[in-house]
């Protein structure tokens, strides 16, 4: 009887504790919910601001490879793309495609490792000599993308007794890279020579001095002063980084980027650039540059060190894509151009045509709405473009990005034209 009795009481409190806990929990449950229920309507009036200002971003999905005609979700036709980072076309390239292939099959999916565990692997240190070559640099170092490259680098390179100066147009991942390092910070207008002068007088005191500018910016176009940015460097001894994801391996003469369009050689102190635009379109990012920064980037730089490695098919891609960018393909030739040709059609057209004699060719709207509405239409026509708007551009700055690349027929840049002429007209953005 004693053990049935214990045996009923032990129950009995465990019956209670069980209420109690579920209580407690359901309590819990019932906290976390109101909270969670806040937090979304914040986020629901948000996203509907964002709908009620037009700008919001929907995504097209795509269900071919990347190509100049691709095949888009909904639609019962294939879509000239014009809208792709796909500069040289080698994102669909056989010869690439094949590359990653191979790779894959010798040397796995991927490392489950960062670099220095188990992580390195022959492949990995073959591209990034490739990559210092290509430049024309000491060494390089592989990143999963070129903003882990940039948010990898100003942290290691610059302390509190440096200073960084910095283009007020420069991409977003190059904003967050230095917002994290504690150096003192300046900022100067766009491409402004004279301001940036201003500012390396301001800056006189500082032990280290960089400037950091984009090479091309993707939103506008336009190119780096890198010659008058040059001689302010010389003359205030700073070191010059430049970002170089829209012009590597397709601007210049031989896609050597930015320096080489200007034809000046190793006037950059450091160039950062990525993998994932026109060399394959897989993804990577990197800095080359002095070994000595290299071999600290491997040491200290916090993406590298805590990142997995590339995976082995997107090395061999990037290797292949720049082999072939390297035996002169004649790429970077044919999507100069293009770009010539589609500049003169628009411009001819009436349309203003943002930026300089690069593949990006922005054309300029102001509003958001009627970019919105003119990439809709353009889709209706059997062309992928996409508008691009607030917070993405300045307000009252909206424009639809069209990018050429050399993969583009001149039937596929003239159908273009005539669709955006034929758009233009019926939204009156032309007469």
């Amino acid at each position: 009887m004693f053990h049935t009795a214990a045996g009923r009481s032990g129950c009995r409190w465990l019956l209670v504790k069980k209420d109690f806990v579920q209580g407690v929990c359901s309590l819990g449950r019932r906290s976390n919910s109101n909270a969670l229920a806040a937090a979304r309507q914040l986020l629901e009036n948000e996203l509907e601001s964002i709908r009620q200002a037009g700008t919001f971003k929907n995504e097209r999905v795509i269900t071919s490879k990347q190509a100049v005609s691709v095949q888009v979700q909904g639609q019962l036709q294939p879509l000239l793309n014009f809208c792709a980072n796909n500069y040289l076309g080698l994102s669909g390239h056989p010869d690439v495609i094949e590359a990653g292939k191979e790779a894959l099959d010798r040397y796995g999916a991927g490392l489950s490792s960062v670099r220095f565990i188990c992580g390195t692997q022959d492949i990995h240190k073959t591209l990034e000599k490739k990559i210092a070559e290509f430049h024309g640099r000491e060494d390089a170092i592989l990143y999963p993308s070129c903003f882990d490259a940039n948010a990898g680098l100003f942290e290691v390179l610059l302390s509190p007794d440096d200073a960084v100066i910095s283009d007020e147009l420069n991409h977003a991942s190059i904003i967050d890279g230095i917002r994290l390092c504690k150096a003192k910070k300046f900022r100067y207008k766009h491409k402004d020579m004279a301001d940036l002068e201003e500012k390396l007088k301001e800056s006189q005191n500082a032990r280290m001095r960089l400037i950091v500018t984009d090479g091309v910016f993707s939103m506008d176009g336009n190119v780096a002063p890198l010659k008058e940015i040059s001689q302010l460097a010389d003359q205030y001894q700073s070191m010059i980084f430049i970002d170089e994801c829209h012009a590597t391996g397709f601007f210049g003469v031989t896609g050597r980027g930015t320096e080489e369009y200007f034809g000046l050689t190793n006037r950059v102190d450091i160039i950062n650039s990525t993998l994932g635009k026109a060399l394959g379109g897989a993804a990577g990012g990197y800095t080359t540059g002095p070994k000595e920064l290299i071999h600290l980037l491997r040491q200290r730089s916090r993406p590298y060190l805590f990142s997995n490695s590339l995976p082995p098919p997107v090395v061999a891609v990037a290797q292949k894509a720049l082999e072939l960018v390297m035996g002169g393909s004649g790429l970077s030739q044919k999507v100069a151009a293009n770009t010539a040709r589609f500049r003169q059609g628009m411009s001819s057209a009436g349309f203003q045509i943002m930026g300089e004699n690069h593949p990006i060719c922005p054309v300029f709207l102001g509003d958001a709405k009627l970019a919105a509405t003119m990439a809709e239409k353009m889709l209706g026509r059997g062309i992928y473009v996409i508008g691009f708007s607030y917070p993405v551009v300045p307000k009252g700055k909206a424009r639809i990005r069209v990018q050429i690349s050399a993969a583009h027929s001149f039937d596929d840049i003239d159908r273009t034209i005539e669709a955006f002429i034929a758009v233009g007209r019926e939204l009156n953005v032309i007469h």
